[in-house]
């Protein structure tokens, strides 16, 4: 079951839209940053989709309540790396994931955005949902404080191993943060297995977007 009575927001347009021939390069302002995004047009993991703009955002706005500062954090589906950069500004200790046709266009956004941050050096990782987390990530090294996760689901085949990499990740004492634009009837049967296996909470809505931001934790026993 769903809990929280959600806050309702707007996306803000905090970005100034520069087109070139071949990549669109989007300007981002977050937590007093200016953002440089270089997004491609081959992959689906290479544009700015409305989740991360949302996450951005609240995570800006609610430093308080997650306080990412010399905490873990772990993206999965990071795409362009935006939310990445943000949670590194933000002062997190990052790795970005995701698959290995994105991690280039992934490593230039973050490498680009942070070498002059005086924040710890983010690291960019290769991760398939569902495939090898235990050789990659073994349980006895990698502990998380937060995994983030926006516009993950979609119309594509992996959810259940986008589901069990969820599973995977949070460990008692984790927080997941996932924002999602729901379009499609999948997208909500997914949300309802969220619900099923974690104690899961709705933060915000952006109705305007269709993006529903949500908290989920592991379920004491």
């Amino acid at each position: 079951s769903l809990t929280g009575s959600p806050v309702t927001l707007k996306i803000l347009q905090n970005w100034v839209p520069r087109v070139s021939h071949y990549f669109d390069k989007e300007h981002y302002t977050y937590v007093g940053h200016q953002i440089v995004i270089q997004e491609s047009i081959e992959h689906f993991g290479a544009v700015v989709w409305p989740g991360a703009l949302a996450l951005s955002q609240y995570l800006e706005a609610n430093q308080e309540q997650f306080n990412l500062k010399d905490k873990k954090v772990l993206e999965i589906g990071a795409g362009t790396g935006l939310l990445s950069i943000v949670a590194c500004i933000l002062g997190a200790h990052v790795t970005a994931t995701d698959l290995p046709e994105v991690l280039e266009n992934l490593s230039y956004n973050i490498s680009r955005n942070t070498q002059n941050l005086n924040t710890h050096k983010p690291e960019v990782r290769k991760l398939v949902w569902g495939e090898g987390l235990n050789e990659d990530f073994p349980v006895s090294t990698y502990h998380y404080d937060f995994i983030l996760a926006t516009d993950v689901v979609y119309h594509h085949g992996a959810l259940d191993p986008l589901l069990a990499t969820m599973v995977y990740f949070c460990k008692p004492g984790t927080v997941l943060l996932w924002a999602n634009k729901f379009r499609f009837s999948t997208d909500y049967e997914f949300l309802e297995k969220v619900c099923n296996i974690f104690n899961t909470t709705i933060l915000a809505e952006f109705p305007e977007s269709n993006v529903k931001l949500l908290k989920a934790t592991v379920r004491k026993n």
